[in-house]
């Protein structure tokens, strides 16, 4: 079958993906454009078979961002309704929990909110609709298009109804292509198109290495004995080893909701970990079992966190566009918070590009957006806290001390310290020890294909793998070999299979990318760097409920 020719759709802005950045940017846009009579046309496209589909959160919000771009927000009914009411910050030991008579100052709650960042977005795409803005969701960005001066011109989103021999079915319906005078990109952490950016113009020459952590999620609906609206919960220590970063929250919403989940720093050594299990085995500690003992999990998912911070933070501007929220990377670590951050950036960037388009200038890249977010309060806020993260490099302990320090000099330190790329950090199979994890009991834990089918993730199956292999033979004669198949482990959603014949020989790679839940994590933590996640056809994923 031949292919039919793209349609081509023109706007003054084109922004990549609808989380709060994006939504941000295309509101701030048009209110510039209402403030000062100059019309911009925005266009959004999402890849989510909706806006929020995608957003997965333990989200306590702080609404810095907000009130600046909608100062009536409560007015306006968006959802922030419950407020942060009570923080406790635990120290798990196998059996025990100690309490902290002075939570980190970064995790004092008063005055933010337990939110469904999902929800934040929906209501978030309405007010940009009623601007003006147009949103489109279940068109995935597949490719970033140039010009013949090597300016990006637009994106083309993906064709629909390919099968898996890359030839087009009965279904078939060619992508769009979409161009702006300048693109703003809003994937989030890791994007696929981001990353291409990073490379056709450098971005990442004079940065440290991104770093990761990978959080895992679910909503729990609890006995009505153990819910505790605003109560927020951390925890550090066990069943972390003190060698690997990594902690837990507890959320406690309206409706006798929890939302609990466990962040995993990617940069972890031992191949025989699964943060998966490791989440589902927190949930067994004396301290936090009782939360969920008589409840009911309503929904699970996993997502990446670009936790690099102020050293790691990309050149963001590049001829035609620039880049936004956590596709750069403006996580506060110690908050764990990084959504008025991402927001606050897509304000910066949508003021920067407004002025940009309608003062005359002649350049084709909006150098103004760097500079005007470093006089923001962002770049001081992630100044201040950017040497916490590296410090747990050197384990929990140094960096607790190191924590201590910089958080009782407000960040002065005369240094910065480096990070170093997740995928670098296994020490070989042959030299960890291995873990034994408890079987799940489906009461409290589960195995990963039960939760998969709660994230409510679905992809067209006859379709390319939208997880590549650069070298087919790498995950045998490499993963297998040197790791034990890490990647059997660190994927949330059982992507991934090593699969043998009748003998137990003949071992091979399957990959189920049936069950992928979008959080990248093989992306970022294959050894070789041999697996490419690129977008599969548009809506295909998870599609998280609004409690998430």
């Amino acid at each position: 079958m031949e292919r039919e020719p793209r349609e081509v759709m023109e706007y003054d802005v084109l922004i990549v993906g609808a989380g709060p950045a994006g939504l941000s940017a295309a509101i701030r846009l048009r209110q510039r454009a209402a403030e000062t009579g100059q019309d911009v046309s925005v266009c959004v496209i999402e890849k989510g078979s909706e806006v929020g589909a995608h957003l997965l959160s333990g989200a306590v919000f702080e609404p810095h961002a907000l009130t600046e771009l909608i100062p009536d927000w409560k007015e306006k009914g968006a959802p922030l309704t419950t407020p942060a009411r009570e923080d406790h910050f635990l120290f798990l030991t196998e059996t025990k929990a100690m309490k902290s008579p002075f939570a980190p100052p970064q995790m004092h709650n008063h005055g933010n909110y337990i939110i469904s960042l999902g929800n934040l977005a929906r209501w978030l795409a309405t007010q940009a609709e009623e601007l003006g803005v147009e949103i489109y969701p279940g068109f995935a960005a597949a490719e970033v298009l140039y010009d013949e001066d090597g300016v990006v011109k637009g994106v083309a989103t993906g064709d629909m109804g390919i099968g898996k021999d890359g030839e087009p079915t009965g279904n078939y319906t060619p992508g769009m292509e979409l161009h702006a005078k300048q693109t703003i990109f809003a994937e989030g952490c890791r994007g696929s198109l981001t990353k291409t950016l990073f490379e056709r113009f450098d971005l990442r020459r004079d940065c440290q290495p991104q770093t990761y952590g990978l959080g895992i999620k679910e909503l729990w609906e609890v006995d009505p004995s153990q819910s505790k609206p605003g109560l927020i919960v951390h925890t550090i220590g066990w069943p972390m080893d003190p060698k690997t970063y990594g902690g837990s929250w507890l959320y406690h919403m309206e409706g006798n909701l929890v939302s609990v989940g466990f962040v995993v720093g990617l940069d972890y050594w031992n191949p025989h970990m699964s943060p998966f299990e490791e989440f589902q085995r927190y949930k067994t500690h004396p301290a936090i079992r009782p939360t969920f003992e008589g409840g009911r999990r309503l929904s699970y998912g996993a997502r990446a966190l670009s936790e690099g911070g102020l050293q790691s933070i990309p050149k963001l501007t590049f001829p035609g566009g620039v880049i936004i929220g956590d596709a750069a990377g403006f996580l506060n670590v110690p908050k764990i918070k990084g959504n008025h951050t991402a927001m606050k950036s897509g304000m910066v960037a949508a003021e920067s590009v407004f002025d940009h388009l309608t003062g005359g200038s002649e350049s084709r890249e909006v150098t103004a957006y760097p500079e005007r977010l470093k006089a923001s309060w962002v770049w001081p806020e992630l100044e201040a806290v950017r040497n916490i993260r590296p410090g747990f490099q050197k384990g929990l302990w140094a960096g607790l001390a190191n924590a201590a320090y910089e958080t009782a000099t407000k960040g002065k330190s005369p240094w910065t310290l480096k990070h170093h790329a997740d995928n670098t950090t296994l020490v070989k199979a042959s030299e960890a020890p291995k873990i034994a994890y408890p079987k799940p009991d489906g009461k409290i834990t589960f195995d990963r294909l039960s939760s998969v089918y709660l994230s409510n993730t679905n992809h067209e199956e006859d379709q390319p793998a939208h997880l590549t292999l650069k070298d087919p033979t790498i995950p045998i004669s490499v993963n297998l070999a040197l790791y034990d198949a890490p990647e059997t482990r660190y994927c949330p959603a059982g992507v991934y299979e090593i699969v043998r014949n009748e003998n137990g020989g003949d071992p091979r790679l399957q990959i189920n990318a049936q069950n992928c839940v979008h959080c990248k994590t093989c992306d970022i933590k294959d050894p070789t760097q041999n697996i490419n996640w690129v977008v599969p056809e548009g809506g295909g994923g998870p599609n998280y409920p609004g409690g998430m």
